[in-house]
């Protein structure tokens, strides 16, 4: 392992089997999103204990202080990637203040990302640490953005 590269967790069974169970084109997208959530986890302060389960048959990640978070690739839609957040909650109401047009959404349920697209890194970054500190927050108006 070189200098400064992060170690990510272990992948749970039933985790990279859904992983590889993606067609290859989705595959680096979706595993890179991954690495997303869970290298903004560690970079917190506290650093979160993350469980990684299937939930729904979504890879899910799910912190004790944060409401969970699920991503997913469906065939009806396959040109498109999501990240998933709980509907009951403030968070793609606040990522829709925050960020606007930066970001597609679905109703008060997700992130939308096109699979030929580039992922706003710093933006998204910031959306996952808001769900990952969800109970934090959620009195704090638009979270404390």
């Amino acid at each position: 392992m070189s200098r400064g590269e992060k170690v990510l967790p272990e992948w749970a069974p039933e985790v990279r089997a859904k992983f590889q169970a993606y067609p290859p084109a989705v595959r680096g997208k979706m595993e890179g999103l991954r690495r997303l959530v869970l290298e903004t986890a560690a970079e917190l302060k506290p650093a979160p204990s993350i469980e990684e389960p299937l939930k729904w048959g979504e890879p899910s990640y799910i912190s004790p202080r944060g409401s969970t978070i699920r991503m997913d690739w469906k065939p009806r839609a396959p040109q498109q990637y999501a990240l998933y957040f709980n509907c009951n909650t403030s968070l793609v109401e606040t990522f829709r203040h925050v960020y606007g047009d930066l970001f597609q959404y679905e109703k008060n349920r997700a992130l939308i990302f096109d699979l030929e697209g580039e992922l706003p890194v710093e933006a998204l970054k910031d959306c996952i640490e808001m769900a990952l500190n969800y109970h934090q927050l959620k009195d704090q108006p638009f979270l404390g953005r």
